[in-house]
């Protein structure tokens, strides 16, 4: 009797934009997240309520600015960089929008300008190597990477660009003292501000 197809081992290594379109969200498996490196399937930890209330706090903080160099601050999107390669960022802004359905979907990584992670225990690796590599490789100018530490009652803040194909630090704050960034638009808030 042959075995029962399981697509999340059966594909591995052969996940593309158009398979996930077919065969993703599994029924039988809980909603999460996925992303993908190489055609591997990678499940994204669920968020703490502190990350998910800071990220939508850093949205309204940053959608003013934004809006008026007419930027577009998201929440997680499928952000692409190949049919086998995608990540979903806590916050992503966009300098264009999406020209098709195809794109609304699965978001070029050309239309990115800024993304943002939340730093979770779960994917400490991916949050600090793995997705700035991906996206400094994709040509995303900026990465923001967010720390929070809630029994602490601490946030930081490092704010990446990229110079010659690798990321720098160009900015950092923790609560107490600003994050401040000309470009890609004006950004000023305190860490602090993230936190419930």
């Amino acid at each position: 009797m042959p075995t029962p197809l399981d697509p999340l081992v059966d594909f591995d290594g052969r996940w593309t934009t158009e398979l996930a379109d077919r065969l993703l969200p599994r029924p039988e498996l809980p909603l999460v997240r996925y992303e993908c490196i190489d055609g591997r399937l990678v499940d994204v930890p669920t968020r703490t309520m502190s990350d998910t209330f800071g990220a939508a706090t850093l949205i309204h903080l940053l959608g003013p600015a934004a809006q008026a160099v007419k930027f577009f601050v998201c929440g997680p999107v499928n952000l692409t960089f190949d049919t086998r390669k995608w990540i979903q960022p806590d916050v992503t802004v966009l300098h264009a929008l999406p020209e098709t359905d195809e794109e609304d979907k699965w978001v070029p990584a050309r239309l990115c300008t800024l993304a943002v992670e939340f730093v979770s225990a779960g994917s400490r690796k991916q949050d600090f190597v793995g997705k700035p590599r991906r996206c400094a490789e994709g040509g995303v100018p900026y990465f923001m990477r967010v720390e929070i530490a809630r029994r602490l009652r601490h946030a930081s803040v490092e704010f990446l660009t990229l110079v010659d194909g690798e990321y720098q630090r160009t900015a950092e704050a923790v609560c107490g003292r600003r994050l401040r960034v000309s470009q890609p638009f004006e950004i000023d808030f305190d860490p602090h501000d993230l936190l419930l």
